[in-house]
């Protein structure tokens, strides 16, 4: 009897002791650390954050592209909408609709909804900081700390979006996953324009993007001054600043009689505009416009598709692929070891998780990466 006593004491107390130790090692890999968010604030927390939401436009596609999606605890509305519009990191997860809803699309979280997460969640990553509920209010009303993340671009703006990534990575204990994902953007874009130097001007054929979506869906007259697949290639486009002065990606809308006279060799159109009505998409205007019409690349047929650009702000990865499709059409000998579909999936591959680009491009009638008929 003694001996069996004996024998049930040890294995408590064995039991006390791995859990004791567990408890330790698990408070050992947490620690607090202060942080300075994109707009200056500084915040206390434990990292590595196990429990996050993601507010603002191009929040969560950041937290995909660093892994930490499974950190997720409640998502946006238009994360649970299933007419939202194709988003990689969306289709690469499409778990993340099934999750809690705690607010509205473009940083108008809900402090309430966000409190009735159980367990809640230990950070809050918000993209563009002042839009929707601010940062600090947000904070005082849930009493979570909040971050403040710059997004950046690929064009002028590599360096806030690299800092947010960091920032990111850091919080979720994924700094090694971020410098991963900033060589990866570092190295396609040398690549790209490695693959296009050299070429005289004389040489370059003359463009434009149109279609591009701002806060919704847009007709052909919608452009960006330094799209990026333009600027990494050495492209020329029409309606970028003849100044001298430093390109900035700035929607703009270009009159019809702009771009007669500019008259560009090729046209991009950027298949975001097909959620348009069929008056006002970019295809429709082309075909139907008689202004239009006297476009010699609507003459000789050189139109040809290519990714959303905006999408819930600006999708990195579909501008990768866009570029090297560009570079394709533009110049295709200094690509002729570049299938775009392929390259599209191997970019997807990396930052999502997930070949996407037919789940895709399905959703625009097969039409992202092609010539087009007007016909």
């Amino acid at each position: 009897m003694k001996r069996r006593l004996a024998t049930v004491f040890v294995i408590v107390f064995c039991a006390f002791a791995v859990l004791f130790f567990a408890g330790e090692s698990f408070a050992q890999s947490t620690h607090t650390i202060r942080v300075s968010d994109s707009i200056g604030r500084e915040i206390q927390i434990s990292v590595p954050a196990e429990r996050v939401i993601c507010s603002g436009s191009g929040c969560l596609r950041l937290l995909v592209y660093l892994q930490g999606q499974n950190r997720v605890v409640a998502v946006e509305d238009n994360e649970k909408k299933g007419n939202f519009g194709p988003r990689p990191y969306a289709l690469a997860n499409p778990w993340l609709k099934d999750l809690p809803l705690m607010g509205e699309f473009r940083g108008n979280a809900n402090p309430e909804l966000i409190l009735g997460v159980q367990p809640l969640p230990q950070v809050i990553f918000k993209t563009y900081p002042e839009s929707g509920i601010p940062v600090h209010v947000l904070e005082e009303k849930t009493g979570i700390p909040v971050i403040g993340l710059g997004y950046g671009n690929l064009a002028h703006g590599r360096e806030m979006l690299y800092s947010s990534l960091r920032l990111m990575g850091k919080v979720i204990g994924h700094e090694e996953r971020g410098e991963s994902v900033i060589s990866f953007f570092e190295e396609h874009i040398a690549d790209l324009q490695k693959r296009t130097q050299g070429i005289a001007p004389q040489e370059r054929k003359t463009c434009y993007v149109g279609g591009i979506a701002s806060r919704g869906p847009h007709g052909f007259s919608s452009t960006e001054l330094a799209y990026p697949p333009f600027v990494f290639t050495g492209a020329v486009h029409v309606a970028a600043p003849k100044n001298g002065q430093e390109e900035k990606n700035t929607h703009a809308d270009v009159s019809k009689e702009k771009l007669l006279e500019w008259d560009p060799d090729v046209i991009f159109v950027d298949l975001s505009t097909l959620n348009a009505d069929d008056r006002t998409n970019a295809f429709s205007q082309l075909k139907n416009d008689p202004i239009y019409q006297e476009l010699s690349a609507v003459k000789n047929g050189e139109i040809y598709g290519v990714l959303p650009y905006n999408w819930y702000t600006q999708n990195f990865g579909s501008i990768l692929a866009d570029a090297y499709f560009v570079g394709k059409i533009l110049y295709p000998d200094r690509f002729l070891d570049v299938d775009p579909a392929q390259k599209a999936d191997e970019i997807y591959q990396f930052l999502v998780g997930k070949n996407v680009f037919q789940e895709m491009n399905d959703q625009f009638q097969d039409l992202a990466f092609t010539k087009i008929s007007l016909k």
